[in-house]
């Protein structure tokens, strides 16, 4: 589960993972981000911590009797505890590591828990001031408890009844007849934060699936569902970035004698042959190996650990996959050819527009020998590269030959 500081684990006990279900159909990568924010941060995780600690440490200071005393041991020993833990996910995370998620989440209910004993302590004593202080620091606790977890709002449900709840069985003790008036306060305000976590929780899972749509869009073909020419040049970008010494080969495949298809049989049937090889060239190539369509009838091919003789051999088959005929329907068929230029990375060039231009360059030798060939760069090729990188200011791929 990824954040920007590394990988957090799900958790994995029944108990916690039924306090961090987000609700049904929510896809695993919103999961993933979901666990990462009930981690937090550190000065967040501070602040409540200070706060208890602090009330209970005042309290304990004015009473010194055995539960308020017992309260503050239970304070620092769950923080120190909530501390450690916290800082040894982030650690585990940034070296993809497992996290302790289960026992942070176990943690977190055993501090509203505290929260929750101090109150009932507190009410029990008849000291007001000290029951006035108890009351509104587990007040003042449940808005963040809420705003912080509501990505698990089954664990802010939780640690919002574990840490107010109390308050009820509190004013029992109590003697008071007056405070017999949070028998109806206290559940209308548990029942009103609960649901607002749930509530939260609906709009950010509707906001990330909305921004995941809108990315995805923004990187993948609408007609193929390959990647688009921004998606690959992103993950190309990311290959180059993660090992600039990793060898593997950049393919652009174009189609040839494909305009004829619209023009006789209409665009639905040239958008099917675009369907067609888009899932030829997916089932042709290994595990692992990106397609992408870079617009009109241009594809683009990334395959990892290929040497030379690998790539072009990939390229011909390629070229015979996408050979074969197309069914349009009404036992009507079609064909097309392709033309494959290849270029190896890091031997041709190490960032993206070097690596385009020359895989674009070697397609333009290709076709320029008779279509249906497959051209591995050449000298010849970089230097043509090259120099239409120059013409164009290198500011970005350069259009393909076709």
């Amino acid at each position: 589960m990824q954040s920007d500081e590394g990988l957090y684990s799900a958790p994995r006990w029944r108990l916690t993972r039924w306090l961090a279900e987000p609700g049904l159909g929510v896809p695993d990568d919103i999961r993933a981000a979901l666990i990462v924010q009930l981690y937090g941060s550190l000065p967040v995780f501070a602040a409540g911590a200070v706060n208890t600690i602090a009330v209970a440490a005042v309290i304990a200071g004015r009473k010194q009797t055995a539960p308020f005393i017992v309260w503050l041991v239970m304070e620092i020993a769950i923080c120190l505890a909530r501390l450690a833990v916290l800082v040894s996910a982030h650690r585990r995370a940034r070296a993809h590591r497992p996290t302790p998620t289960d026992l942070h989440l176990l943690l977190a209910v055993a501090w509203s828990a505290s929260v929750g004993f101090g109150v009932v302590a507190s009410l029990a004593s008849g000291d007001w001031v000290v029951a006035m202080l108890a009351s509104l620091s587990a007040a003042a606790m449940v808005g963040g408890i809420c705003f912080r977890n509501f990505g698990a709002p089954r664990l802010a449900g939780t640690m919002i009844l574990l840490s107010l709840g109390p308050i009820i069985p509190g004013a029992a003790f109590a003697g008071e007849p007056l405070f017999y008036i949070v028998y109806l306060q206290v559940p209308m305000y548990l029942a009103a934060m609960t649901a607002a976590a749930f509530r939260l929780n609906r709009m950010l899972i509707t906001t990330m699936r909305a921004e995941r749509e809108n990315s995805h869009r923004a990187h993948h073909d609408a007609l193929t569902g390959l990647l688009n020419r921004a998606g690959f040049v992103e993950a190309l970008g990311a290959r180059l970035g993660a090992s600039a010494e990793r060898r593997f080969a950049v393919m652009f495949l174009d189609l040839d004698n494909f305009k004829p298809i619209n023009d006789t049989f209409g665009h639905a049937a040239g958008d099917a042959v675009l369907k067609g090889v888009a899932g030829r060239v997916r089932r042709a190539l290994p595990d692992g190996a990106m397609v992408a369509r870079m617009g009109g009838d241009e594809f683009v091919v990334l395959v990892d650990g290929l040497t030379a003789d690998m790539a072009l051999e990939t390229g011909y088959r390629l070229i015979s996959e996408v050979a074969v005929s197309y069914e349009l329907g009404g036992e009507v068929g079609t064909s097309v050819g392709a033309s494959v230029g290849i270029a190896m990375s890091p031997d041709h060039g190490a960032e993206v527009e070097e690596l385009l231009a020359v895989a674009d360059a070697a397609l333009y030798e290709a076709k320029s020998g008779g279509k249906s060939r497959c051209c591995l760069a050449s000298v010849e090729t970089n230097l043509a590269a090259l120099r239409r990188l120059q013409q164009s200011g290198a500011k970005g791929p350069v259009a393909s030959a076709a």
